[in-house]
């Protein structure tokens, strides 16, 4: 990700880019409300909406769950237009060969969203949702990193080459190196997060309210009974009291592996704090990154179990898809900008300054 050569700032391009980055997140909470809304199937054909032109479809019309399904269509539409103008700009504007490839990924990307989109209703397969979810998460991460690529922050080499003054200081180069280390965690807890994403994903497509009622126990225990008489008393109950569709063993153990997955990543982002304060310092930029994150994922846990609470409120069950939106990126944004300055830092300091360093870690683990 280095530049060899600097690179001009477009004002225009950057704010372009945040803007896409922005309409994507919009657009993954209006997908979020569809789903809360079980309104995926509102408006039953695609690209038109009950026989309109999707842009002429009467507002009149739009009520109860086709609001939710069509506005999603609009916004997905004026995301699939900004992407494109901003895959061309990259093209004509950018010099960084790699960022034309990084523009044209988010072109194929945004067009194999809208087309799993249009599937999805057009062959009424709840799976097919499963899989637009995901690739609406990976596109969030892409336009918010190339957000990010563009801006003047990134481009000033300044910035990353002067490191302040780390090639004259043994115990800075020392921490810098050792962010190496520490960027492997993030990267494992950032694809943690994905994967959890996913089985989320699962969990909300199958349309099947809530497969354990209560939190932070599950039907009462620590492990939930998940043999065949259990299930058929909790469908049972589910009929009687909630009148919501029968859940399955296999249902209740996905939960569970959610919650403990949930358990390992508010984990990890502990450790990555406290790796990162000891290792760069509390005032690093990188630390207070990390505590941002570290707050994002607290408070994803508490929308989960918000979610429980409130026996899946649509309001509430929206704000945890972009709370598991919001701390996937962060994460990987972490990882890229810790990813540049391990870089720049290689190419800024000698060979023989690397070594020393690590004689003198050597030396101060040896005479403490």
């Amino acid at each position: 990700m280095s530049e060899n050569v600097p690179i001009r700032f477009n004002r225009s391009l950057h704010w372009f880019a945040v803007l896409t980055a922005l309409f994507t997140f919009l657009l993954l909470g209006a997908g979020g409300l569809v789903t809360s809304h079980e309104a995926g199937m509102s408006v039953p054909d695609w690209p038109n909406s009950y026989g309109y032109n999707m842009f002429l479809f009467p507002p009149s019309q739009w009520i109860g769950g086709i609001f939710y399904e069509h506005t999603h269509r609009l916004i997905a539409s004026g995301v699939g237009l900004m992407t494109t103008i901003l895959a061309v700009w990259l093209w004509l504007k950018d010099s960084r060969p790699w960022m034309y490839w990084v523009g044209t990924a988010a072109f194929l990307l945004v067009v194999a969203q809208g087309v799993l989109g249009g599937l999805r209703v057009v062959l009424a397969d709840a799976q097919l949702g499963i899989f637009h979810a995901i690739i609406g998460q990976l596109f969030f991460v892409l336009t918010s990193a190339i957000a990010l690529f563009t801006s003047r922050w990134w481009l000033d080499p300044g910035r990353w080459r002067s490191r302040r003054g780390v090639s004259g200081n043994p115990d800075r180069l020392k921490a810098e190196l050792q962010l190496r280390g520490l960027r492997s965690l993030v990267l494992f807890t950032t694809v943690l997060i994905f994967c959890q994403l996913i089985i989320g994903a699962t969990m909300r497509q199958q349309h099947a309210g809530l497969s354990i009622p209560d939190f932070p126990l599950a039907y009462g225990k620590i492990w939930p009974d998940t043999s065949a008489v259990a299930v058929q008393s909790y469908n049972e109950h589910r009929m009687n009291v909630v009148a919501e569709n029968p859940i399955t063993a296999f249902q209740i153990i996905l939960q569970m592996v959610h919650r403990l997955v949930a358990l390992a990543i508010l984990v990890l982002m502990a450790l990555c704090v406290g790796r990162a304060w000891r290792r760069l310092g509390r005032k690093d930029p990188l630390t207070k990154f990390a505590l941002v994150w570290l707050g994002l994922i607290v408070a994803q846990v508490f929308l989960g179990a918000a979610t429980i609470w409130s026996n899946k409120a649509a309001d509430v069950a929206t704000a945890h898809v972009l709370g598991g939106a919001l701390s996937l990126v962060t994460g990987a944004l972490w990882y890229i900008i810790a990813t540049r300055r391990s870089t720049a830092l290689t190419e800024i300091v000698p060979t023989t300054t690397i070594s020393g360093a690590y004689g003198s870690a050597s030396v101060m683990a040896a005479n403490p």
